[in-house]
């Protein structure tokens, strides 16, 4: 595999897709939100009639009430892991303003060439006439709105309004198509908001978000909104609180986040840190018509009359970081049984065993304290230095993020100079920040590499890409998205053209291996990573778009290596032909 295929197959993670809103949305995000979620066999639940606002629910899950939970979606039947849940085209979505020249705005499809761009607002693409027509009936609207917003624009970097603000207008302009009674219009409604509980960062950004949003409608005060069904202060608050609280990223088949959607139904399922569900857009659909499908795939075996749960935040973060965010936005906390066992050593907050013998202890969160080892009971002696490279490493990470964008250079040597710091304090490549650290240098080394790429980069980077599937894999469950995506992108690399194959690795560097080995290396992790991608995007969509491409390229390698070794054995019988002479 050359690296320019690989390339072409990725697309940066380096951007997230929401445009100064809310910097904490990741996941999936629900419409219920009670003081506390957690769900267990002794929790009890009534079936619930709210169903018959949503159509398209499965005839194997059905809305329940639960006393501790509040309103969800729980299994009738037992659900196998890799299992297609729920499949649907969101009820509205938006492209990210960087990815609106790149993907088309119709069925959300990623195309280097060959878009065609509206010629009236010169802002949205689409793949083709077919693709245009089926979104004239908001596009129209939507077009006028976008170039009224671009004369006014005080810059040219603000002449196209965030995909939050688009979204939202798409909503509301539909909402009006379709009727207020409509059963579309009611499964809007029918979204839950927490007006009253919002903390004041968010309630900011709503603010803002609102006066925006009015001014992409064309209108010149809050109370123009009438004609949308908005009649006071109150219903425009509730509307961009269902928003905030019920959206969900739009992503690529590789988890790169492209946009913003929405969907009421999928909005139904309550949240776990250690959920038995996730979301995903696999490009699953052979007619692009029906794209993007957002799907719930199953994680794992789940029973019936069991609640089906997903997670609303990056679950890599440590328990106090995830109840930090999950209270911001969602104003609850979670009791779910990784949240609950504070006991229990998470590999999240864990460093090494200061004696080398291969446990570990829980990472100093308190210099007063006696921190040990949980296999040989050796004492952490410095417990203030780890949580002083603890500290910097956060700022680290927060800065580099922070400017990832706008100088990747600077990122790129930000997280190459605090990872050994980090990892001679003695932090585990599961632990936080680290996780996060390594998995940025990762990304930020891949969009540095190029065609003439030199040995001891592509070597480097595959190391990283090691590390973070090693940090992944001690705290996400097997076929989890994450991890899976993780380990095709190992596997890629490995497969990638070497530029000067080494003979014999330097001392003390045993991977990666070349020439043949890699070649083997790559073969092994690509078929464990396409096992993966299969539970994570869904056995039925052979693992989405990316497990199928895996597949292609796991059959090529097969291919590869066959030749290989009938060219070994070709050596060898001519050898032997030649000394029997």
């Amino acid at each position: 595999m050359s690296f320019a295929s690989l390339k072409s197959q990725r697309q940066s993670k380096a951007s997230r897709s929401y445009v100064n809103y809310p910097d904490n949305f990741q996941e999936s995000h629900s419409t219920t939100i009670p003081k506390v979620i957690h769900s267990n066999d002794s929790d009890t639940s009534t079936r619930s009639n709210e169903g018959t606002v949503y159509y398209g629910i499965p005839e194997n899950i059905e809305v329940r009430v639960s006393a501790i939970s509040g309103r969800g979606l729980w299994a009738k039947n037992l659900i196998k892991a890799g299992s297609v849940i729920i499949s649907l085209r969101p009820h509205s979505f938006a492209l990210a303003s960087r990815c609106l020249d790149s993907h088309c705005s119709s069925c959300a499809t990623a195309s280097s060439s060959g878009l065609l761009r509206c010629t009236e607002c010169r802002t949205i693409w689409y793949c083709n006439a077919t693709c245009q027509t089926n979104d004239w009936s908001l596009h129209r609207l939507e077009c006028s709105a976008l170039r009224k917003w671009a004369k006014s624009a005080p810059s040219r970097d603000l002449s196209v309004p965030n995909d939050a603000v688009r979204c939202l207008g798409r909503i509301l302009w539909q909402k009006r198509e379709e009727g207020f009674d409509s059963s579309w219009s009611k499964e809007i409604d029918a979204l839950q908001s927490h007006r009253h509980s919002l903390q004041p960062r968010v309630v900011e950004n709503s603010t803002h978000l609102a006066h925006s949003l009015v001014r992409y409608l064309g209108l010149s005060s809050p109370g123009d909104l009438s004609e949308f069904g908005i009649l006071s202060a109150g219903d425009l608050t509730d509307v961009i609180s269902r928003f905030v609280t019920n959206t969900f990223a739009l992503t690529s088949p590789s988890l790169t986040p492209v946009g913003v959607s929405v969907s009421p139904l999928v909005a139904l399922f309550n949240h776990s840190c250690d959920p038995g569900a996730v979301i995903v857009f696999p490009r699953s659909s052979r007619n692009p018509v029906d794209e993007p499908q957002m799907q719930v795939i199953a994680l794992r075996d789940i029973s019936p009359n069991e609640e089906i749960l997903t997670s609303y935040i990056d679950t890599t973060l440590p328990r106090s970081l995830r109840q930090a965010a999950l209270k911001e936005t969602y104003d609850f906390t979670c009791l779910c049984e990784l949240c609950d066992d504070n006991n229990k050593l998470d590999p999240r907050e864990s460093i090494w065993c200061p004696k080398s013998c291969g446990g570990m202890c829980p990472a100093p969160s308190d210099e007063s304290k006696t921190y040990q080892c949980t296999k040989c009971g050796a004492v952490v002696a410095t417990p203030g230095l780890v949580m002083d490279e603890l500290r910097i490493g956060q700022e680290a990470l927060a800065k580099a993020i922070s400017i990832q964008d706008t100088d990747h250079d600077k990122a790129l040597q930000l997280t190459t100079n605090i990872i050994p710091r980090l990892v001679s304090a003695g932090l585990a490549p599961s632990c936080h920040p680290l996780l996060a650290l390594i998995g940025l240098h990762k990304s930020l080394l891949l969009s540095s590499l190029s065609a003439d790429i030199a040995q001891e980069q592509l070597d480097e980077t595959v190391r990283i890409a090691a590390k973070h599937y090693m940090g992944l894999y001690a705290i996400l469950c097997d076929g989890h998205p994450v991890r899976a995506v993780a380990l095709a992108e190992l596997g890629k690399l490995l497969a990638v053209d070497e530029p000067r194959p080494i003979t014999s690795a330097p001392a003390g560097i045993a991977f990666p291996p070349s020439g043949p080995a890699r070649l083997k290396a790559a073969y092994e992790t690509l078929v464990r990573a396409r096992h993966e991608l299969m539970i994570g995007f869904g056995k039925n969509n052979d693992g989405g778009e990316l497990g199928r491409n895996i597949r292609e390229t796991v059959v090529s390698l097969e291919k590869e290596l066959g030749v290989w070794t009938q060219g070994i054995h070709n050596t060898l019988q001519d050898l032997l032909n030649s000394s029997q002479k």
